[in-house]
């Protein structure tokens, strides 16, 4: 047994003064076969914690049902750390932010409307409450006071740039003690006046603050509020995300150095954040929307110490040679390079078209409107909405409302454009700015294929329901009278597919190839040449690619892959004019 406690303005172990450095590494964004790798690497550069956000949404993915296995499997991540004598900072708080989908929560939370999030609405409260009772007992034999690696753990994150219900704040770490952690407690906010008003519980809780720069007006900010205790930066923002149609953010090793000398000058403790980003697998990338709605690409690199990849970088270079000068670094035999292997051209040589696969993938819903995924008990993915339309009709306008987030629109399985969420519409059939169709009298069946491109994971927009919110408008009349496939495209593996050949207009398609494996290693996938879509490593989502960049391969870790025959499935919504892919051992991120 451990004590980690505050004594004045210091952190104390055990009796023993002790400054923390941290490094965040996002468990459930590295496959599980790497997490030792990485972590020895943290070690090795001076710091001495691991700190790990905890995903509600992917602990409880369903409503009941949780999940702890492989890259849930949060329980052997802390074990890995404490085998490398690294304390753990743990924050469990059910909202994380983190640029992960819908900030962590769990969609079937919008499956009610009158929910409220984040705040003392009774049934928020319940759901968080059933949630704690299965995961904050894993969590009590680790510990440090029970002889484990936890010495901290967060009651909620940045809740100031949110809300600032008190009794909901003060709820949620009751909610902690009355399952028995009696570890250090705290909140961490942005260093404003309004975030710490609202987002803390002063005096009672150590408060903690998030900046990537101007530590002595951040720290200078945090001692009005708290003058008597350490002073910590949770959150050091030594890189930073990136979003779909813009530039890739880098922050020069000796920018990040500087900043970071300045907080330890200043005799404080550090996280960094990240570590070591990672990946947004699947369809767990968040989304922002500030201005106007922006989804997050799906490599987290993040411009971190570790890249996507886990490769050292200059940045960890020069941090380590800071962290040398406040602290001892212990020498640590650092793991073999993991193997980067070029693996070539791969052509994916079958096909099957979405619409004449709808019954393998999903069960029609008959609906008189149209709703949300989150009413289907769908978290991501795709979802279809078919109606049809009588005749004759001239020159009718198309809109949805609301598109969440980006919908395709067919007539007669016929290509008419693209509606976006932010009004910005593509397509033949696009008429100053807006969608327009010519019904023939005959009549003509309308589908409208929406993408789910990120929930919304930070601001006063988090309450983010995905696929067509409100309806669809002709004009000025709404339409009912709904066909809806909910497409999760969660397991592709039952899709039945057939020698590739060309189709005159563009469909959705899902292409196959095969390429063989003799010498195991990461790889990076090029799709150059492809538009938007998902891709898919023996089965395994790999998430989304987009033409609009700065992302231009997908990241594949060596344990996806198999020796001998690998199968590769590009979920493609535009249309592609080769369908071949080249496996590279490297990334592009910009």
């Amino acid at each position: 047994m451990s004590n980690f406690t505050i004594e004045g303005k210091q952190f104390v172990y055990d009796g023993k003064p002790i400054r923390i450095l941290s490094g965040a590494i996002h468990y459930f964004r590295v496959v599980p076969e790497y997490w030792e790798d990485r972590l020895i690497k943290l070690k090795a550069c001076g710091l001495n914690a691991v700190e790990i956000y905890v995903p509600w949404n992917v602990h409880e993915p369903v409503e009941g049902i949780f999940n702890f296995e492989y890259m849930a499997d949060i329980i052997r991540f802390i074990q890995l750390a404490d085998k490398q004598d690294l304390f753990v900072i743990v924050r469990p708080s059910p909202y994380i932010c983190a640029e992960w989908e819908f900030g962590g929560l769990p969609s079937w939370l919008l499956k009610e409307d009158h929910i409220r999030l984040r705040c003392s609405h009774p049934t928020y409260l319940a759901k968080i409450d059933a949630y704690y009772d299965v995961l904050i007992p894993k969590l009590l034999p680790y510990l440090c006071t029970n002889g484990g690696p936890i010495i901290a753990m967060q009651i909620e994150n940045e809740y100031g740039s949110y809300g600032n219900d008190r009794s909901y704040m003060t709820y949620l770490k009751q909610s902690i003690l009355d399952r028995g952690v009696d570890v250090l407690l705290f909140t961490s906010d942005g260093y404003t006046d309004s975030n710490l008003q609202g987002g803390t519980l002063l005096p009672d809780v150590l408060a903690t603050v998030n900046f990537g720069s101007r530590a002595d007006e951040a720290f200078g900010k945090l001692l009005e509020y708290q003058p008597n205790k350490p002073l910590v930066c949770m959150e050091f923002w030594n890189g930073w995300f990136d979003h779909w149609d813009k530039g890739h953010h880098v922050r020069s090793p000796e920018d990040a150095a500087e900043a970071l000398d300045e907080m330890l000058k200043a005799g404080a403790s550090v996280n960094f954040y990240m570590f070591h980003g990672g990946t947004n697998f699947g369809f767990y990338n968040g989304a922002n929307d500030l201005a106007k709605y922006e989804p997050t690409v799906t490599s987290y690199d993040y411009d971190a110490l570790l890249n996507e990849s886990g490769d050292i970088t200059e940045k960890y270079k020069a941090v380590r040679d800071v962290i040398a000068k406040y602290a001892d670094i212990e020498e640590i035999a650092l793991p073999a390079p993991i193997a980067k292997n070029n693996y070539g051209e791969v052509h994916l040589s079958e096909q099957t078209q979405l619409f004449d696969s709808l019954d393998i993938l999903t069960t029609p819903i008959q609906s008189a409107y149209p709703e949300s995924m989150e009413r289907f008990g769908q978290d991501y993915g795709f979802i279809l909405y078919t109606t049809r339309i009588t005749g004759p009709v001239s020159q009718a306008k198309v809109a949805i409302q609301e598109v969440r987030d980006r919908a395709l629109v067919f007539l007669d399985g016929v290509y008419q454009g693209v509606i976006e969420r932010n009004k910005h519409h593509t397509g033949p059939d696009i008429v100053d700015g807006d969608l327009v169709l010519d019904i023939p009298a005959e009549g003509a069946v309308l589908s409208i294929l929406v993408e789910n491109q990120g929930r919304i994971n930070y601001g006063f927009k988090l309450k983010d329901p995905k696929g067509i919110t409100e309806g669809v408008r002709l004009g000025l009349q709404f339409l009912y009278d709904w066909t809806i496939h909910t497409l999760p495209l969660n397991d592709v593996s039952k899709l039945v597919f057939e020698d590739a050949k060309p189709h005159g207009s563009f469909t959705p398609t899902f292409y196959k190839g095969k390429f063989q494996v003799a010498e195991m290693g990461d790889t990076f996938l090029k799709l150059e040449g492809w538009t938007k879509g998902v891709a898919y490593i023996n089965g395994f989502n790999l998430g989304r690619f987009w033409e609009v960049g700065p992302q231009k391969t997908l990241y594949i870790p060596a344990p996806l892959l198999r020796e001998g025959e690998n199968e590769l499935v590009i979920f493609e919504l535009h249309g592609t004019k080769e369908p071949k892919v080249n496996l590279q051992d490297f990334a592009e991120l910009a």
